[in-house]
């Protein structure tokens, strides 16, 4: 397609989302406020971002970012570290924080991400098996999770935790609203209410004005390289949940004698800090683009999710190829169009925790930085690309251009 033809269709189906947009931005005005808030109340001093070394006995910043964490998502505690590698450590982290040998429990969103499945099934390696932790999962029915049988593993197992994916990972369903989330948690309640009910929040924070813990999440995990870091925070994952399951994830982390006490980060805090406080902004950019990626990808003949009649509940988006030359073709486009390693071209690869090949787009400023306009996918039938993220709506729609040009 010609680029002013392009340009054009642009103008016309940004015209279209208008009422959509609004709604978007309403939401990021009222979760500023909220993190706005946090901030007064935590009272945030300029003297806080210090580094530390060694122990971190005087770290300002560890115990100051934990309670902003606590009362933006507003639970009684939090854990917010660089010491957490990534999303996937997070709820690994969390998950063996709290169970114990013996335990068992289940998922009602089906498998979790690839990632986890090692860490959680497979023997030999330290895994949540190898403590004699067990694992069940129920299936879901589409988008929605299945209660009839989900009750009913939960009542023959008395479960100690129950688990929900919020995203969609490398599947086909919609992401969980936090709304629906509130009531899968209240009805699995009725046969289990002494289970502790955990969310992955990954790519969810947010999207909405309300996180799980607002809905009867006992614990939720997720990474600074995703929503919460703002494309700032360079590395890091949190925690948060009722106090005395942080306080078991603490000693998790680090060991039973020490906990939270301990922990120093000799880099500069600002990042953690200031990546939270521009979160909202840079999630409402993200999904404002997602919207429009996914009308054109609808102008170009591709099967897009989510629907495009809706605001999206996170940030993923997928389009579905059916053809793996495509699928690569496409992914190498969305890397040709980003401001880090543009002449990159990227090929699908062993990618470590994923039981097929990978392909990723990723020129972004951090690695792997999933709030960054990045596009990957598994190379499996029926060669699905995942869209997400975008630092902000201009490079978003300037991709969205591209790609009509180029697919068109």
């Amino acid at each position: 397609m010609e680029e002013i033809k392009a340009k054009q269709t642009i103008d016309l189906i940004e015209s279209k989302l208008r009422s959509k947009f609004k709604q978007i931005e309403d939401v990021a005005l009222f979760n500023q406020q909220k993190v706005l808030n946090a901030f007064a109340q935590a009272r945030v001093a300029l003297s806080q971002f210090a580094s530390s070394t060694g122990y971190g006995y005087e770290d300002l910043a560890r115990p100051k970012l934990n309670e902003l964490y606590a009362k933006v998502f507003k639970t009684e505690g939090a854990i917010v570290s660089p010491l957490i590698t990534c999303g996937t450590h997070a709820i690994y982290l969390a998950l063996s924080g709290v169970l114990r040998p013996g335990d068992n429990f289940i998922s009602v969103t089906g498998d979790p991400y690839d990632t986890l499945m090692d860490s959680i099934l497979k023997r030999g390696n330290g895994s949540l098996a190898d403590f004699g932790i067990s694992f069940n999962k129920v299936e879901m029915i589409g988008s929605k999770v299945n209660l009839t049988a989900s009750k009913k593993l939960a009542k023959k197992l008395n479960p100690k935790l129950i688990y929900l994916q919020r995203s969609r990972g490398y599947s086909t369903r919609n992401s969980l609203s936090v709304d629906y989330i509130g009531e899968v948690i209240s009805s699995l309640k009725e046969v289990c209410p002494n289970a502790i009910f955990m969310v992955d929040n990954c790519y969810g924070e947010f999207c909405e004005t309300k996180e799980p813990t607002e809905v009867g999440a006992d614990i939720i995990a997720g990474s600074l390289i995703k929503n919460i870091g703002g494309g700032i925070a360079p590395t890091g994952g949190y925690i948060a949940g009722k106090e005395k399951y942080i306080n078991e994830i603490y000693n998790r982390l680090t060991c039973p004698s020490l906990g939270g006490e301990v922990g120093s980060y000799a880099g500069s805090y600002v990042p953690y800090f200031e990546g939270l406080f521009i979160a909202p902004h840079v999630v409402s950019g993200a999904i404002k683009g997602n919207l429009l990626l996914g009308k054109v990808a609808e102008y170009c003949g591709f099967k897009t999710s989510p629907k495009t009649d809706k605001v999206p509940e996170d940030l993923i988006r997928t389009i579905k190829f059916n053809d793996e030359k495509k699928m690569v073709s496409f992914i190498q486009t969305v890397q040709s169009i980003s401001p880090v390693d543009s002449f990159v071209r990227p090929e699908p690869w062993d990618m470590p925790g994923y039981t097929s090949k990978v392909i990723m787009a990723a020129g972004t400023f951090i690695q792997g930085s999933s709030i960054e306009f990045s596009c990957d996918g598994p190379i499996k039938p029926p060669y699905i690309a995942y869209m997400q993220g975008g630092l902000t709506y201009e490079h978003v729609k300037i991709a969205a251009l591209y790609l009509l040009k180029n697919q068109g």
